[in-house]
């Protein structure tokens, strides 16, 4: 089985965007960021190659701020709290680590340009059910935080994709990860 690549944008209303906080919670929730990136490239005993996230911070003090990993690339990581915070904060400040960028990109130019490649999808409550179609083999997934996207930033991201949804029942960001690349993993085998 050939998994298929894939990449999710969290868009974090208040994620923090300097390294000036004493934990995750407290810092415009970045604990979610955590979660999500957990959720998102983390196995059971590994990394998921195939999957590049995404956090758009909007927080104070120097909205936006764009911190990228790359699970190809991805090392010296764990997937508990502790360990994230130190790295989001050492990325925050703008110190390296193996597979994590961080830059000023903007929600809507990261979105506007990776349109330009892939399949665009944007996870709302409405969309289209998630069962009742096949996902691309080079899919971005666009999702908000505990608040949701906001509506500006979800009206744009419909313009570059198309809106769908894991069901009524509202899901966790983390968990709508989860779900996606269970899905995207099972696609990828009936297709081997």
């Amino acid at each position: 089985m050939t998994p298929l690549p894939r990449e999710f944008i969290l868009f974090s209303r208040i994620g923090q965007t300097d390294s000036n906080f004493h934990n995750l919670h407290d810092a415009g929730r970045l604990d979610i960021v955590h979660e999500c990136i957990v959720s998102s490239l983390f196995l059971s005993h590994g990394l998921r190659r195939d999957v590049t996230f995404h956090a758009i911070l909007n927080g104070p003090p120097n909205p936006p701020v764009h911190i990228q990993i790359d699970g190809n690339t991805l090392y010296d990581v764990r997937t508990d709290m502790d360990t994230w915070q130190g790295i989001l904060k050492k990325t925050l400040q703008g110190k390296p680590h193996p597979g994590i960028t961080k830059d000023k990109t903007s929600f809507e130019a990261l979105l506007k340009a990776k349109a330009q490649t892939q399949k665009v999808y944007v996870l709302e409550e409405d969309g289209k059910n998630m069962d009742q179609i096949e996902l691309s083999e080079n899919s971005l997934f666009v999702l908000g935080d505990h608040v949701g996207l906001p509506k500006k930033a979800e009206l744009f991201a419909q313009r570059f994709g198309e809106k769908i949804s894991l069901g009524k029942t509202p899901y966790l960001a983390a968990s709508c990860t989860t779900i996606i690349n269970y899905t995207l993993d099972q696609q990828a085998k009936r297709g081997s």
